[in-house]
């Protein structure tokens, strides 16, 4: 006995600093312990009660074991049988009552929250209507009442309601934005999943795909940007904008040829791919490559430098994109990548 509490003593402080350790892990815009919008706040709710309840259990269950264990517990040269309690009528209602009471109290708050959630926005004029179709590793979001598409970085005013139709151009996918709603599935054909969420606190909230579906399922990543409605009118009105190409002619016939034929900036180009209307001001190259002028990780750069790791080789950054790898050269990339740094939106 005592060589067992000597290892648990050594075992405490190692148990002790891996907890520490992992409750530092994650972010602050991928929790759905940090609600920043009613529906989110609302499932939080949910999870805080089964949580409660989940504690409560285990805390009397222990503390009712632990009780018989010390009371009951067989003393040096009893030899006789306890008593024994089947089919105690009592103790067997007491102990189905219970859970059935538990259930109760856990199930009329989800059943109300499950059918409040399910509320259909998608003919609801006052909302900001968004299809969001899930690519192999991409996000594409389109406003039909606007008459805009972009990709990769969903712009929402936060004085609406969301209204949001999904579902996928090639394998299942799931729509998540951790710290404003819970997660939506993306299917194919025509079975096109909906849901709602707000979001009154403007800032940038990270995106997840929540579907393993394939090799980048990890890295398909997209930003949900929330800004004042003054904002958001302006960026849509940025986002039909006409966009100049590039002075320089090789550079233009480059874009022309290499980009133009597989994505839209502004009103140029085909939208079978992400649009890279004002890519320059996004908050990342690819969903994943974060732009900043004082990168710290692997993953972070200015936007042109990411659009050069970009370009340069998809399949490094994302493997099994179905982004080829281009034939350029370093100066090609060099230009392409310049140009589209340059494609801000000013909203």
């Amino acid at each position: 006995m005592m060589n067992r509490w000597h290892v648990l003593k050594r075992l405490m402080p190692l148990l002790v600093g891996m907890v520490l350790l992992l409750s530092a892990c994650g972010r602050a815009d991928l929790s759905t312990l940090r609600p920043q919008g009613p529906v989110a706040e609302e499932q939080f709710g949910l999870m805080k009660l089964t949580i409660m309840i989940m504690v409560l259990v285990v805390l009397v269950v222990f503390a009712i074991a632990v009780y018989v264990i010390i009371r009951f517990r067989r003393r040096p040269g009893d030899k006789t049988i306890p008593v024994q309690v089947e089919g105690n009528h009592k103790l067997e209602i007491i102990w189905t009552v219970i859970p059935i009471v538990l259930l109760i109290i856990l199930g009329v708050p989800t059943v109300k929250s499950v059918f409040g959630l399910a509320k259909d926005y998608t003919h609801d004029s006052k909302a900001i209507q968004i299809h969001v179709t899930a690519h192999q590793y991409w996000w594409e979001f389109e406003y039909p009442n606007l008459g805009v598409k972009t990709a990769q970085e969903l712009i929402i005013p936060n004085d609406a309601v969301i209204s949001v139709a999904a579902k996928t151009a090639d394998v299942l996918h799931s729509f998540w934005i951790p710290s404003l709603a819970g997660k939506t599935d993306t299917n194919p054909g025509g079975n096109v999943n909906t849901m709602y969420f707000e979001a009154p606190k403007t800032g940038v909230y990270l995106g997840k795909c929540a579907e393993l579906c394939g090799p980048s399922h990890s890295l398909m990543d997209f930003k949900v940007k929330v800004v004042d409605r003054a904002s958001f009118d302006r960026w849509v009105a940025a986002m039909k904008n006409p966009v100049q190409l590039p002075d320089n002619q090789q550079v233009a016939d480059l874009l022309n040829k290499q980009c133009l034929s597989c994505h839209a900036i502004g009103d140029k180009g085909v939208q079978l791919y992400p649009n890279l209307t004002g890519i320059g001001s996004r908050q990342a190259v690819a969903g994943i490559l974060v732009n900043t002028d004082k990168p710290e990780y692997k993953n972070e750069g200015s936007v042109e430098d990411n659009l050069k790791r970009w370009i340069k080789d998809p399949q490094k950054v994302k493997p099994g994109t179905l982004m080829p790898k281009v034939d350029l050269t370093d100066d090609q990339i060099d230009a392409i990548a310049k140009y589209l740094a340059g494609l801000k939106l000013e909203y």
